[in-house]
């Protein structure tokens, strides 16, 4: 007989209706209280609003001597199919009524609601393209940032406990629940998993078989799952076909390869009912238990192994971003950049669909027949190529006095290594990456103005004072320390506008003044003419700018901020003598 004191708020509706917060603090204590010896109740941070952030962890043997799989719902609250089908899968798990045994070979951390205050604001249309419960929470924080977008930056207070419990318990595996919007179609789940496109080349046969692994568990169990994330190519097209993203590590799917750790992107489609969706999420954490206490060991030793090479990363070439090799011509068709290869043409189950202009839009509207099933054959472009490839520093990064406490503990948060730099040294020879454009976005995002650098590293000298901050690339967390402090990476802080300050010029010249140093420059080196007249006949934008063409000349003068577009993070060859070996 059902024990109601562990029923859900979606169960005992008949999943019309999801609980609130209240509901996670009690059932919390609930399994607690019921399996003392094998569940723990924390709470492991507090949200912008004050409000308790609940987990449980549950495990039959010591937790932190077997392989942990981390269960993140809620961090889009509208999306509550992760913790109703959590609470219902660890139920039948610690009884044994699924996967007898799992418990004494894995430790499971349940994180039921991470958005704690957007599960709160609650309401019947916050997601009105998903088919239930009635209401959900709202997707963003009281602050309104979106937590999917947060992992590398931390401004959330909420990311920044989550990483707590990262640094804490160190998943195997993380499984970021979410429901999918977007094209109606057969399929009821889709789980993308890494590393199998970015991270450890090492670890992707292991990313692939736990993929393949827990999509085979739910065929059987009559699912029909996608071993991708089914982005159409072209919004609301499904003519188009479809896109392989490779995440960036502001998403959960893209932040764990980078720490040598593996994770499934778990999205149940968004137009199937909601009894439906909590099922196939529940038969996805019975399923990764399985596969998990089945292999967890083995992969948790090449994890570890993937770490300790991480150590020895200097040098070596890095790849920070990647892109489809997907363009779309300028008459609608679709190529791939690199010709023919890498996509393929694939039978996809979808429905009969009509696609017309809308008399309020004017813009075309797919309809969907979700009566009629209908196989579309349409192009999957599966290839990615690196777009962006950096050689890691030999040593590591410097990070000046002036921004060493901000960023140092940033890094701190992800249990990156650094030491203080105890003492002033002249002359450092060191690598500098000055912006040769900088382009700020025209509107804020996340609450942050990004950047987009371009430029160079270059050798020159640098006083590194006392107070500095040294982060080594030799440490296991290598891969995560290049994707903050490389500028031109899609997620690190200068992308995110950590450093916009420094890339804002603060000194300006009179026009007469400045035509008055640019001709002085000019008679001191006259063979600059040379140069300046090769450049206006090969530059158009150049000859047709007054500034840049006065500024050829500033940037000789010893007027010139020698700090303008400056990125005042070094890049050092080895360990500062100055600094204590790094720890960790």
């Amino acid at each position: 007989m059902q024990d109601h004191t562990l029923s859900t708020v979606a169960e005992e509706s008949g999943f019309k209706r999801t609980g609130r917060t209240d509901e996670v603090t009690r059932l919390c204590a609930a399994f607690a209280a019921a399996w003392p010896r094998a569940v723990h109740s924390l709470e492991f941070g507090r949200s912008a609003e004050g409000r308790p952030m609940r987990a449980l962890i549950a495990c039959r043997a010591d937790p932190r001597k077997v392989p942990v799989l981390m269960l993140q719902a809620g961090i889009h609250p509208g999306e509550s199919d992760g913790k109703d089908a959590g609470f219902i899968a660890l139920r039948e798990l610690l009884g044994e009524t699924a996967a007898p045994g799992v418990l004494e070979r894995i430790a499971i951390l349940f994180v039921p609601a991470f958005n704690v205050d957007g599960h709160e604001r609650f309401g019947r249309w916050n997601r009105p393209n998903q088919n239930g419960p009635e209401e959900t929470g709202w997707r963003t924080t009281a602050q309104n940032l979106n937590l999917n977008r947060d992992y590398t930056k931390a401004d959330a207070p909420e990311m920044r406990a989550m990483l707590g419990l990262i640094r804490t318990w160190d998943p195997l595996v993380c499984a970021d629940l979410h429901v999918t919007d977007g094209a109606d179609f057969q399929p009821d789940i889709s789980l993308q998993a890494e590393p199998i496109n970015q991270g450890d080349a090492r670890l992707y046969p292991l990313g692939r078989e736990l993929r393949d692994a827990l999509i085979s568990r739910l065929a059987a169990q009559g699912s029909m799952p996608l071993p991708f994330y089914p982005d159409l190519a072209r919004t609301d097209d499904p003519s188009s076909g479809f896109l392989l993203t490779v995440y960036s590590p502001r998403f959960s799917t893209g932040y764990f390869p980078q720490r040598n750790r593996f994770t499934v992107l778990v999205e149940t489609h968004s137009w199937k009912d909601y009894a439906t969706r909590v099922r196939v999420t529940r038969n996805t954490i019975v399923g990764l238990a399985e596969v998990l206490a089945a292999h967890g060991v083995e992969w948790r030793e090449h994890a570890l192994q993937a770490d300790a090479a991480a150590a020895h990363l200097g040098g070596a070439e890095m790849v920070l971003d990647y892109g489809s090799g997907w363009r779309e011509t300028a008459s609608g068709a679709s190529l791939d950049a690199g010709g023919a290869g890498g996509t393929e043409l694939i039978d996809f189950r979808g429905y009969a669909y009509t696609r017309e202009p809308s008399p309020i839009s004017g813009e075309p509207v797919t309809v969907y027949d979700p009566k009629t099933p209908q196989v579309w054959h349409v192009p999957f472009r599966d290839r990615v190529s690196p777009s962006l490839v950096v050689k890691a520093p030999l040593g590591g990064y410097v990070v000046p006095c002036a921004w060493a406490q901000d960023i140092g503990a940033r890094l701190a948060l992800h249990g990156i290594a650094c030491e203080p730099v105890r003492a002033r040294s002249e002359g450092v020879r060191v690598e500098a990456f000055r912006a040769t454009q900088v382009r700020f976005a025209a509107a804020p995002f996340e609450g942050r103005m990004r950047v987009n650098l371009s430029g160079n590293w270059g050798r020159e000298t640098q006083d590194i004072t006392a107070g500095a901050l040294f982060v080594p690339i030799a440490q296991a967390r290598a891969r995560l320390v290049m994707h903050l402090l490389e500028p031109q990476a899609p997620d690190s802080f200068a992308a995110w506008g950590f450093f916009n300050a420094c890339f804002e010029q603060k000194e300006y010249l009179e026009p007469y003044v400045a035509e008055q140093i640019a001709r002085t420059v000019l008679a001191q080196h006259p063979q600059l003419q040379d140069e300046f007249s090769r450049k206006l006949k090969e530059d158009p934008a150049f000859a047709a700018s007054a500034g840049a063409r006065l500024e050829f000349f500033l940037r000789r003068h010893p007027s010139w901020d020698s700090h303008a577009n400056l990125y005042p993070i070094f890049r050092v060859d080895e360990l500062l003598a100055s600094a204590s070996p790094a720890r960790g």
